[in-house]
């Protein structure tokens, strides 16, 4: 077995964890039947988010069916820093992404708006950081770009991750219109994406 069929192997491994705790989280949190304005977040980021998105997931698919069709965008990684990415994407992304997801319940959306039974979340992950998810994102990305070593997937996923730091501007004005001086305390005591170090 070659080193990259061992890394496809792990990307698979990754999906198998990572995919069931985000369907499940996602079919749950519909169970309100709520329509979400998702153009609040902006037609941009909207239609951006949703198509890099959608592009990243084609190339993984490729990568995964016959690695040497994303070969023109393959980057020659030391094979220890793909075995961090391996590492992550088993170890890492799967766990932290049940403990947000499992912390957020019911109140999980894919866009910046609040469901009308939204409670302020402030245990988990979420006591020290206020977008656990994003982070989440953002290992998820490194990981899987790192496993696969190309550098198309790393620009895409980046590219998402990027629309979604640049949303939670929206998202928090929403979150202070929903919720007032009890989200401004918050965001006083919490950090964006990493903990405060006081």
């Amino acid at each position: 077995m070659t080193d990259e069929s061992v890394f496809r192997s792990i990307v698979i491994m990754n999906i198998a964890l990572a995919l069931p705790i985000g369907l499940y989280h996602r079919i749950r949190s519909q169970a309100t039947g709520e329509k979400l304005a998702r153009s609040e977040e902006g037609i941009f980021i909207m239609i951006g988010l949703r198509l890099c998105g959608l592009l990243g997931w084609i190339a993984l698919a490729a990568y995964l069916i016959n690695p040497s069709w994303m070969a023109w965008s393959s980057v020659a990684l030391p094979t220890w820093l793909r075995w961090i990415g391996a590492f992550l994407a088993l170890f890492v992304v799967p766990p932290l992404l049940f403990w947000t997801f499992h912390s957020l319940g019911k109140n999980l959306t894919d866009t910046v708006v609040t469901r009308r039974e939204h409670t302020l979340i402030t245990h988990g992950p979420y006591y020290w950081v206020r977008h656990p998810f994003y982070d989440v994102v953002f290992l998820w990305i490194l990981s899987l770009s790192l496993l696969i070593a190309n550098w198309l997937m790393a620009l895409l996923g980046f590219s998402v991750f990027a629309m979604m730091v640049a949303r939670t501007r929206i998202e928090e004005e929403k979150l202070i219109e929903r919720f007032g001086n009890e989200y401004r305390s918050y965001i006083s005591r919490t950090g964006k994406f990493l903990p405060h170090l006081r």
